[in-house]
C-alpha cells in the first residue's frame, strides 16, 4: 500500500490572508491554495515565500468552485502558476486545457473530475481518457449517497493505483476514502474546512484517526447507523486504540441500509463494528452466528469478525444497568420503557432480570407487545399513565442532537422517582432537565455508552481499554457540540 500524503486545503477572502493561512498550516505534506476563494487572485503573491509544496487550484463555479470570471482569465492564472513553478496545478478535465498539459508534458499537473450528482458509471474509461493527456496525477471526486458508492473507487484504486491517482468519495458516506486513502490507492488525501463535501480537519485526521500510522496491517472497525453525526463512539474507540498502542482505526459508517453496510464492510475487510439505530435488529440476520444474550434480545449492537465469520453480540444488556447500580432497587421498582427498538429490547431483558415489573410503551402497540414477549414484561399504553411507574427509561431517539428541544413525554407526566435517558448527546436532554425540576433522580446515557464500549473493546482486542480513556474522549467530543464539558448525571 502506498503511503499517502496529507494535503491541506486553504481558502481565504484575500491573497494576503491566503498566504497567512498557508503559513499557519502545520504537519502537511502539501497545501492546496484555492485561488477561486480570493477576491484578488495573485499567483505570485500566493506562491511567494512558501515553505511547503503547493497545489494551485482555481475551481470554476461550473465544477463546484467559486471562480465566476471568464475561462480566459482563469486559464491565465493557471498558466502563470505553471510558469512560476508551482509544484502542482489542478486543471479540470472538462476545461480541456490540453495545451497547458502539453506545455510541461504533464509534469506537476493534477487533472481533476468532480461529479456532484453521484458516482459515475464510466470511471475506468474516464480515468483512461484522462491519463491519455499525460497528466501526472488523476483526481476523481464524486458524491456518495451510500457506503457502497465508494466501492467503485476502491476497485479502481486496487486495479489502477500506481501512485498517480487521488480518489475521493464526497459527503459523509465517503469518509473512508479520505481516512483510508492508502487502501483506495490515492497518492494523497485532502483535509480542510470544506465540510460540505466531507472534508475533515487536519487535526481530526492526524489526532483522532492517526492518519499517518495507518498501513496495510491496520485493523478497521467502525460504527454503523443512521444518523451518526452526533456519535462520540469514534472518539472513544480511537482514543482507546491510541492509548493501547494498537494498530487499529474506528470510522463512522452512515449506511443507507443494512445491505449497504454489509456489502461495503466485507469489501473493505473490517474486523468489527458497533451497531446502533436503526440496524440493531436489521443486521441480526446478516451475521453468521449470534451469541446467546443477543439471540434472546433479538438485536445486536456489536459485530466481531473471526476467521472471516461475522459474530453478533449485545453489550447493551449489562451496560444499561451500570448507571443504576446502587441507586435504584430494581426488584421493588415498576419500570416503564419507552420505545420498541433494539435498545428497548436490551433494556427490557436487563430490567426483567432484576426482578421488578416492566412495561413497554411504544406508539405501535404490536411492536411493544413483541418486545414485551421477550421477557415477563407487558405492553402498556402510549404514553404511560401518570403514577404507573417508578423508573422511566427513554429508549427512543427523541431529544437527541440536533433536535435537543424535543422530549418523549411532557413535564406534567413525569410523576415517578427515577428518569433514565439513554441519549448521551446532549448529556442534559430536555427530558432529564424537566425530570430533575419535577424532583426525579436522573440518569444520563453516557455511563451506559462507556460501559458497552468497554465491553466491545474487550471482545475485539481481548483486553480492557486503559482506564478513563474512553470517558475522557467522550466528554471532550461532547464539549465540541455543547461547549460544556460537564454533564448532569
Amino acid at each position: 500500500m502506498t503511503k499517502p500524503l496529507l494535503c491541506v486545503t486553504v481558502a481565504a477572502p484575500t491573497t494576503a490572508e491566503l498566504r497567512r493561512r498557508r503559513d499557519a498550516v502545520e504537519d502537511a505534506d502539501l497545501i492546496e491554495l484555492r485561488l477561486d476563494s480570493v477576491a484578488d487572485p495573485d499567483v505570485e503573491g500566493a506562491l511567494a515565500g512558501r515553505r511547503r509544496p503547493v497545489i494551485i487550484t482555481c475551481r470554476p463555479t461550473w465544477e463546484g468552485g467559486a471562480f465566476a470570471g471568464s475561462e480566459d482569465d482563469r486559464k491565465r492564472l493557471l498558466a502563470e502558476a505553471i510558469a512560476r513553478g508551482a509544484e502542482y496545478v489542478d486543471l479540470e478535465w472538462r476545461a480541456q486545457f490540453d495545451d497547458l498539459i502539453a506545455q510541461v508534458r504533464g509534469r506537476g499537473i493534477v487533472l481533476s473530475s468532480h461529479d456532484f450528482s453521484g458516482m459515475p458509471d464510466d470511471l475506468a474509461a474516464r480515468v483512461r481518457a484522462m491519463r491519455s493527456t499525460g497528466a501526472e496525477v488523476i483526481k476523481i471526486a464524486a458524491a456518495t449517497a451510500s457506503l457502497s458508492d465508494s466501492l467503485a473507487l476502491l476497485d479502481l484504486g486496487r486495479n489502477r493505483g500506481d501512485g498517480r491517482l487521488v480518489l475521493i468519495g464526497m459527503g459523509a458516506c465517503g469518509l473512508a476514502t479520505r481516512v483510508l486513502a492508502g487502501r483506495f490507492g490515492s497518492a494523497w488525501t485532502y483535509a480542510g474546512s470544506l465540510s460540505d463535501v466531507g472534508q475533515l480537519s487536519a487535526h481530526a485526521l492526524l489526532a483522532d484517526y492517526r492518519f499517518r500510522a495507518i498501513d496495510e496491517a491496520t485493523a478497521i472497525y467502525g460504527l454503523v447507523g443512521a444518523p451518526i453525526a452526533h456519535s462520540v463512539s469514534p472518539a472513544m474507540h480511537n482514543a482507546a486504540f491510541a492509548a493501547a498502542r494498537m494498530n487499529a482505526v474506528y470510522l463512522p459508517f452512515p449506511a443507507a441500509s443494512a445491505k449497504d453496510f454489509v456489502r461495503f464492510a466485507k469489501a473493505l475487510g473490517i474486523k468489527g463494528a458497533s451497531v446502533t439505530v436503526p440496524f440493531k435488529v436489521a443486521l441480526f440476520d446478516d451475521v453468521d452466528e449470534v451469541y446467546a444474550v443477543a439471540r434472546r434480545v433479538g438485536a445486536i449492537n456489536t459485530i466481531s469478525v473471526m476467521d472471516g465469520r461475522w459474530i453478533g453480540g449485545n453489550t447493551d444488556v449489562t451496560a444499561c444497568l451500570e448507571p443504576l447500580r446502587g441507586h435504584v432497587p430494581l426488584a421493588a421498582t415498576r419500570a416503564a420503557v419507552l420505545g420498541a427498538g433494539g435498545a428497548a429490547r436490551a433494556v427490557a431483558v436487563a430490567l426483567a432480570s432484576g426482578g421488578g415489573s416492566v412495561r413497554i410503551h411504544a406508539r405501535n402497540r404490536d411492536q411493544a407487545e413483541e418486545v414485551a414477549s421477550l421477557t415477563s414484561a407487558t405492553a402498556g399504553p402510549w404514553p404511560p399513565e401518570p403514577g404507573s411507574w417508578d423508573l422511566l427509561v427513554n429508549c427512543t431517539p427523541v431529544g437527541m442532537h440536533p433536535r435537543v428541544d424535543d422530549t418523549p413525554l411532557p413535564a406534567s407526566q413525569l410523576t415517578g422517582r427515577y428518569v433514565y435517558d439513554l441519549i448521551y448527546n446532549p448529556t442534559a436532554t430536555r427530558l432529564l432537565r424537566e425530570a430533575r425540576t419535577a424532583g426525579c433522580r436522573i440518569f444520563g446515557g453516557l455511563d451506559m455508552l462507556v460501559a458497552q464500549a468497554h465491553e466491545q473493546f474487550r471482545w475485539w482486542m481481548d483486553t480492557r481499554p486503559v482506564s478513563g480513556v474512553m470517558r475522557d474522549a467522550a466528554l471532550k467530543r461532547l464539549a465540541e457540540f455543547t461547549g460544556d464539558e460537564h454533564h448532569v448525571v
